[in-house]
């Protein structure tokens, strides 16, 4: 049986949001700004940070996946691209987790090829264990250097992802 040991509370996990949906909102005013979600895992972040930020943006998902289990593959596939025109604009891509850096690193290189005016890391988790890429996280919410963590998007096999609060999973 799975153990769930608390990480992050709810409140916690509202506080930073409206925090960092407040420092993209000054950062970006004289934007043309589209955040563009990393699924599966960013969309409750997602959906929660863009309702923080209040200036006008656009929205856009991005699917890209390196994990099975609680380990990386190392290969990324992604399983669905941008549907925006994103030439020429402010790009702020949100991620539930950067661990590694790989996959976020090819999507920043494949956002590259479609000539925006800048890209920019929002991550609701920054986490320092496994780093294998010099990777720049603008906007972070929390900061892990370790731990396999699960909830409020965040999954281990598709499981957990509607927890409330972050939890490090011990199984």
């Amino acid at each position: 049986m799975p153990e769930f040991i608390p990480l992050i509370s709810e409140e916690e996990i509202k506080t930073q949001v409206q925090r960092i949906g407040e420092a993209i909102t000054k950062d970006y005013e004289n934007s043309d700004l589209v955040l563009i979600g990393i699924l599966k895992g960013s969309f409750i972040f997602l959906s929660d940070l863009t309702r923080k930020i209040s200036i006008d943006h656009e929205i856009d998902l991005i699917g890209a996946s390196s994990y099975e289990g609680t380990s990386s593959t190392g290969k990324i596939v992604f399983t669905k691209k941008p549907d925006l025109e994103l030439e020429g604009r402010d790009i702020l891509l949100v991620e539930d987790i950067v661990d590694t850096g790989n996959t976020l690193l090819k999507i920043v290189e494949f956002i590259q090829q479609l000539n925006p005016r800048s890209i920019k890391i929002c991550s609701l988790i920054d986490k320092h264990e496994r780093r294998k890429t010099e990777i720049d996280v603008s906007y972070s919410c929390f900061t892990l250097e370790k731990g396999f963590i699960v909830g409020y998007g965040l999954d281990y096999n598709e499981k957990y992802r509607n927890l409330p609060a972050i939890y490090d999973l011990k199984l």
